[in-house]
């Protein structure tokens, strides 16, 4: 996807790789869902973004290091992206563990994973 950065709205957070950054995260994400009056959609972006993150601590973040979520708002659509510095990516899994992105790709419009050196972004939009 070719975002045009100038036209969005993004904000950003670092997280240490902690089990209480989820909700640290899910908090931040409502804060600025609110603050850019982007909330039609809140509780889907809110439960994909928990999932993204716990992805993130779980398999995607090495000790020592954290993780990014950047949401952006564009043209009607939010956008959440977790990247993380781990290896591998990010792939659906039919047992648990791992039903996670498959909630993201039932609730998202779209869901993706782009390389990035290290690691990967795992993004989701919504309409």
């Amino acid at each position: 996807m070719n975002l045009n950065i100038q036209a969005a709205l993004l904000r950003e957070r670092l997280y240490l790789r902690a089990p209480q950054s989820v909700a640290a995260a899910r908090h931040f994400t409502r804060d600025t869902l609110y603050a850019w009056d982007a909330t039609a959609r809140q509780d889907d972006v809110l439960l994909c973004v928990s999932e993204l993150a716990t992805n993130a601590l779980r398999y995607g973040v090495p000790r020592g290091r954290g993780y990014l979520l950047r949401l952006l708002v564009f043209g009607g659509t939010v956008r959440a992206e977790v990247h993380d510095s781990g290896p591998g990516l990010a792939r659906m899994t039919d047992g648990p563990p791992g039903r996670g992105l498959t909630l993201v790709a039932a609730l998202a419009d779209g869901w993706g994973v782009l390389p990035r050196s290290p690691g990967k972004v795992v993004w989701c939009e919504f309409r």
